[in-house]
């Protein structure tokens, strides 16, 4: 209960008054703080890396996930907003926001990967990175900094800290490298009772004593003056909370949005981005949007088309497969295989504006 009230302290200090005074500012010279270790260089600007406040681990990942059915999960409401993975041979698990708002970091393990859930309340984005290292998985934590008010993640076996958002090593012995990721779907409770409903999803029975029906950051989610910690561009063509696909290829990014679709059913985009041919699957009731590559990782390049089986069902192609909104081939010569896909993640507007200045928004 102490640590609950101390977060909530300094949530409240926060959003009241801002974090743009001194002593926010991290020091790159400071000890280890906690399982943290921040020597050596660092490859984004130690001016521009703030503390957070709760320190280093001071927000809790979760680090043995339970599960529960729909129907068990009685702490979400219909609008809550949940990420949603494939967990092999078309089961699905969902990770609420609910949940991630307060411990940011899930790892978890699915049918075929360790996956640590990284997700930044604060820049509204969420993937699946790979915890293997050196053959051997490893966990994330919470390392309290911030870059563009996006966390900064570490990794517990060597203690290096990554950018989620720069999809980056940022410090340590691994500095330099690039996570190998997994993109999620994020999609409302609402809509993943409908289109999922054998699935599973985050227990609000962590073992820590959260109120998962609470939101931590006040009005942060629809104020868009409300804008925690500095960030180092400030582009306003759009809304600052608005929440938009970015696609990641190095050191570009490209901005997707709800007002490309049709409100009452999936459309696709056909587009070309960084070299790759893609398609963007995407409806605005359901309010989702994933994207795919239609190159695949044997060479062939698939005739992606909008499937006219409804439901979850949303591509199909030359060879005769139909592939679901998570990218898995349900039927045809490739069940149970998935599409290919470039890195990509929901998030506020602000926040793909502040890590990618200038990057283009489709159809703008």
């Amino acid at each position: 209960m102490y640590y609950l009230s101390l977060l909530c302290l300094c949530a409240t200090l926060m959003l009241t008054t801002g974090c743009g005074d001194d002593d926010a500012n991290f020091n790159p010279n400071q000890a280890a703080s906690g399982n943290c270790t921040f020597e050596g260089d660092w490859l984004i600007p130690s001016a521009s890396i703030f503390d957070g406040g709760p320190g280093c681990d001071g927000i809790p990942s979760i680090d043995a996930p339970v599960f529960v059915s729909l129907n068990e999960a009685t702490y979400l409401e219909e609008d809550d907003l949940l990420l949603a993975i494939d967990n092999g041979g078309g089961n699905v698990k969902l990770y609420a926001h609910n949940v991630l708002d307060w411990h940011e970091i899930i790892n978890d393990q699915t049918a075929d990967k360790s996956l640590a859930i990284v997700y930044c309340p604060l820049t509204g984005t969420g993937i699946g990175w790979d915890r293997m290292v050196d053959g051997e998985p490893t966990t994330f934590g919470v390392s309290g900094l911030l870059y563009n008010t996006n966390i900064i993640p570490y990794d517990r076996k060597t203690g290096s800290n990554w950018s989620q958002q720069q999809m980056q090593c940022v410090n340590g012995v691994r500095a330099g490298e690039r996570p190998v990721t997994t993109n999620l779907l994020e999609v409302r409770w609402s809509d993943a009772k409908v289109l999922f409903p054998d699935a599973i999803v985050t227990s609000d029975r962590t073992g820590f004593s959260r109120n998962y029906t609470a939101y931590p950051y006040g009005d942060y989610r629809t104020n868009d003056d409300n804008i925690i910690f500095p960030v180092a561009n400030d582009d306003d063509r759009l809304n600052n909370k608005e929440r938009v696909l970015g696609v990641i290829e190095g050191e570009e990014a490209k901005a997707y949005r709800f007002e490309s679709f049709t409100s009452n059913r999936f459309t696709m985009i056909e587009d070309e981005f960084a070299g790759r041919q893609l398609v963007v699957v995407g409806s605005r009731s359901p309010e989702m949007m994933n994207i795919f590559d239609r190159q695949q990782a044997d060479g062939t390049v698939l005739d992606l088309t909008l499937a006219t089986t409804g439901g979850t069902n949303v591509l199909t192609d030359q060879e005769g497969n139909v592939w679901n909104i998570l990218g898995l081939a349900v039927s045809g010569p490739r069940t149970g295989e998935k599409l290919a896909s470039p890195t990509a993640m929901m998030g506020y507007w602000f926040s793909w504006g502040a890590f990618y200045p200038g990057l283009e928004i489709y159809g703008e």
